[in-house]
């Protein structure tokens, strides 16, 4: 007889300041967790953009530490069960003495411009209209900025020129990952866009009059009525978000040799 797979629930709540991740009686139906939690339920990614970002960095932390654990519960030399220590920064083989620290995958988001534009693009999983900056995982042996080059020609056939460092985001989705920002400026005259339909659903340059009238949009879901859906950008807590607006106040910020 095939066992039911074990669903575990976390329940977030705030006491005196702090932040309490606890377990929640699974046996509760939904609409009985929802009463006895004097909530609902919301897909984790919109949550995290409904908060603060002290509150979501935490919760992201969270959800990445968790869903480390459950995927190295046994060592990879032994295959015996391993240990997690009270803090829940490792786990241990009690075998092998094998060590496990959680990981993060480095992955490269860029924001393609000629200048005067900025490329954008979307994946058919991304809500109904919305575009964002490209991105892709660092190939084992890279450096950021070769990843950078690669994934832009991969993806949309261009070659970049000049690149600059913005910034760096932990990202709990689909695993743990930590995305590095960049602008990337490419050649003069270079700007006829391949899109790789194995990557991208579209992808497409945008002036900056209509970078600004999305960032201004406040709901973005809203189908029109010829059925189409307006033309929006990932939400302000995404470093995408960042990314798009340093580039709007300041479209040929100065860049770095590649």
């Amino acid at each position: 007889m095939k066992q039911k797979p074990t669903t575990i629930y976390y329940h977030l709540k705030e006491n005196k300041g702090i932040l309490i991740l606890s377990k929640v009686d699974a046996s509760l139906q939904k609409p009985e967790m929802e009463t006895e939690l004097q909530g609902s339920f919301i897909e984790l990614r919109k949550a995290l953009f409904r908060l603060n970002v002290k509150d979501a960095s935490l919760l992201s932390t969270a959800q990445a530490l968790l869903r480390w654990h459950d995927a190295h519960r046994f060592c990879s030399r032994s295959g015996q069960p391993t240990k997690k220590n009270v803090a829940g920064s490792k786990r241990v083989c009690p075998s092998s003495k094998t060590i496990y620290y959680p990981q993060m995958a480095p992955v490269v988001i860029t924001l393609v411009s000629d200048g005067t534009r900025c490329l954008l693009a979307r994946q058919s999983s991304f809500p109904k209209g919305m575009y964002s900056a490209l991105a892709g995982f660092c190939d084992i042996g890279e450096t950021v900025e070769e990843a950078v080059q690669r994934e832009v020609a991969e993806e949309v056939g261009l070659e970049v020129d000049r690149l600059q460092y913005s910034a760096s985001q932990h990202w709990p989705f689909p695993n743990s990952s930590l995305m590095i920002a960049c602008h990337a400026i490419v050649k003069p005259g270079q700007t006829e866009i391949q899109v790789n339909l194995r990557e991208l659903e579209a992808a497409a340059w945008f002036s900056h009059d209509e970078v600004v009238a999305a960032l201004k949009r406040d709901r973005p879901y809203t189908q029109q009525q010829d059925g189409t859906f307006p033309f929006w950008l990932p939400p302000k807590l995404a470093i995408a978000h960042q990314l798009i607006k340093e580039w709007v106040e300041k479209p040929t910020c100065p860049s770095l040799p590649a």
